[in-house]
């Protein structure tokens, strides 16, 4: 069964237009080298793709990086396919990096985004996000500086990931009161298997404010692939977090629910996790990466998923919290 999902969203209350699902970075440069994440990357766009989610920190854990090397596979990416005007770029600060360490202050938030524009080789960032909360420097000092960066035209819009709702509340009341830039999209994590920090409070202040939302781990670190399992164990780099779910009765019960919604469409699993939160009004584009081009299709092919009233109520019967 097919869909009719648009080929474009507007985002909250910015003006990007872009794919219903957005190709995460995070991999870059890690997990995929400089080919695969070409590769990745080219077979994104030939899908339609036009949304692509890294930031500074990105792969700063892994042995012998600094952080920055997801930036800068990207941005060796848009200068060779020189198509930089066909992709909406989102980044992050915050969480420490190779210009600075963790934190929200002024002084780090300017200093990162010229890193962040250097690697990308952009002039301007499409989506510039606070990767989380720092509360031990003012909120008039955090938005202080990003709307410093809006000003400037470094910087086009905002937004908040990891904010609690008491906080992100705050942040836009601030920035209503001062004539500030306000953060226009949240990026929370949200899946299948892990719904209760988003929905609710925080959920019902980005509808009410009108934010677009981004959500990440929106297949559970690929545990919602369904390809893992006795005798099919993730990959070391996910292992902790799949080992984990796959030892979860609630998890296990969702993941079972999958694989039936996907068998009755034709689908994978991966095409059902994400297609439950495009027919979500709580989300506007969820995030997910890949490693190959496959998996990108496979990922882009959750918008000709139509789900039911009964698949829905099934996946969310099945144990998710």
């Amino acid at each position: 069964m097919t869909s009719s999902i648009p080929q474009r969203r507007r985002l909250g209350a910015t003006d990007l237009s872009v794919f219903p699902v957005c190709l995460g970075g995070n991999v870059f440069g890690w997990t995929a080298d400089r080919a695969a994440s070409f590769a990745v990357l080219d077979a994104y766009r030939e899908a339609g793709g036009n949304f692509v989610d890294t930031a500074d920190v990105y792969s700063a854990w892994v042995p012998g990086h600094r952080g920055g090397e997801s930036e800068e596979v990207l941005g060796a990416w848009l200068r060779e396919r020189r198509c930089r005007d066909e992709v909406v770029i989102a980044t992050k600060v915050g969480m420490g990096g190779p210009d600075s360490a963790a934190g929200l202050s002024a002084e780090k938030i300017l200093h990162a985004c010229d890193g962040s524009l250097r690697r990308l080789g952009v002039e301007r960032i499409d989506l510039y996000y606070a990767h989380r909360d720092d509360a031990a420097t003012p909120l008039e000092e955090t938005l202080g500086a990003f709307d410093r960066l809006v000003r400037a035209g470094k910087v086009r819009h905002l937004g908040a990931s990891n904010y609690a709702a008491p906080r992100l509340a705050a942040a836009l009341d601030l920035s209503a009161r001062a004539g500030l830039a306000r953060f226009a999209v949240l990026q929370p994590e949200y899946n299948l298997v892990s719904r209760g920090g988003y929905e609710g409070a925080l959920a019902d202040l980005c509808a009410a404010r009108g934010l677009g939302v981004c959500t990440y781990y929106a297949l559970a670190s690929g545990f919602l692939t369904g390809k893992y399992g006795p005798g099919l164990p993730p990959p070391t780099a996910r292992a902790g977090k799949v080992n984990a779910l796959l030892a979860d009765p609630g998890a296990k019960a969702v993941l079972a629910a999958a694989r039936e919604v996907a068998r009755a469409h034709g689908a994978t699993v991966a095409q059902v996790a994400l297609a439950w939160q495009l027919r979500s009004p709580r989300v506007t584009a969820p995030i997910a990466s890949a490693t190959s081009a496959a998996q990108v299709r496979d990922m882009a092919g959750a918008v000709e998923v139509a789900l039911t009233p009964d698949d829905v109520a099934r996946l969310e019967g099945a144990g998710g919290r």
